[in-house]
């Protein structure tokens, strides 16, 4: 049996595939290893996956997730999933080669991530071949859901939201600007905290024109400051995934097509076709 997962920095995909197979599905939180330990990740997960799971027949586990930029951060992941899969092969891999084996299996091209967190790549059909950082929540991620986020949550705090919005951004969240503050600064999980708000701008319907222009502003900052950094990046199709990308694609599309980009893939989520590039890889090579 073998377990593939997609790790963002709020949810985590799983599937599990059985001899003949039959996909299973199944969502715990995230695990960015910027944020949460091996300890957190390895409690999180007796709590959170299927009681029934079969956890002593699984004999590989493919897992991608946010946050695993190099050894060190692999290695969280790797010790909790060892652990709580004792008789699996467990390989870990960046959520971005997920999103590029997801958007373009084994096809070269130009590949994206717009969560919780933002992330960017060249894919040549087998590896990542140029990224360009996204320096993470509080340096960059522009574009992400965590950008969006705290850009609502600024203009609530100095008060520079339409009377009408933060009327209601007041009775959906019952939240001070001293309790905002505090989430943001003090309390675990800053990042999954401001990307939450995200949704606050999806739902709102009462002034259009001011959420719409927060979401442009930051995918106009995503195209600035990160894609059009890639060499040649008009020559590539634009392929995305995450839920801001899907939620908000309307403006993503035209934010792309004003950069000179044509649109290929955007999809909430990876685990799909991720299970599918798995079926397919296992089948060239049975061994």
């Amino acid at each position: 049996m073998i377990i593939i997962a997609d790790g963002g920095s709020t949810k985590t995909n799983w599937c599990l595939l059985d001899d003949s197979n039959k996909k299973i599905y199944f969502n715990t939180e995230g695990y960015n290893p910027y944020f949460v330990d091996s300890e957190y990740i390895v409690n999180s997960l007796k709590k959170g996956l299927p009681s029934d799971l079969p956890f002593e027949k699984i004999t590989e586990v493919n897992y991608y997730g946010a946050g695993v930029h190099n050894e060190e951060k692999a290695k969280i992941v790797e010790m909790a999933m060892q652990k709580v899969f004792p008789n699996a092969k467990v390989e870990i891999g960046h959520d971005l080669l997920a999103a590029a084996r997801a958007l373009l299996a084994d096809q070269p091209g130009f590949a994206a991530i717009l969560g919780t967190g933002t992330n960017t790549c060249v894919y040549d059909g087998e590896k990542i071949t140029h990224n360009i950082d996204s320096a993470a929540y509080i340096l960059g991620d522009e574009g992400s859901g965590s950008y969006i986020g705290k850009k609502l949550l600024t203009d609530y705090i100095r008060g520079l939201m339409p009377e009408a919005v933060e009327k209601l951004f007041f009775e959906t969240y019952k939240l001070t600007p001293d309790e905002i503050m505090d989430n943001v600064y003090t309390k675990p999980l800053a990042n999954r905290f401001c990307a939450s708000f995200s949704k606050f701008v999806y739902d709102n319907n009462v002034n259009i024109e001011y959420t719409r222009g927060i979401v442009e502003e930051a995918f106009d900052t995503f195209f600035k400051n990160l894609v059009s950094k890639y060499p040649d990046y008009q020559k590539y199709t634009f392929n995305c995934i995450g839920s801001v990308a899907y939620n908000f694609r309307n403006v993503l599309e035209e934010t792309a097509k004003r950069y000179e980009m044509e649109v290929g893939k955007i999809i909430r989520s990876p685990i799909d076709d991720l299970v599918v590039y798995h079926i397919d890889r296992s089948a060239k090579n049975p061994n």
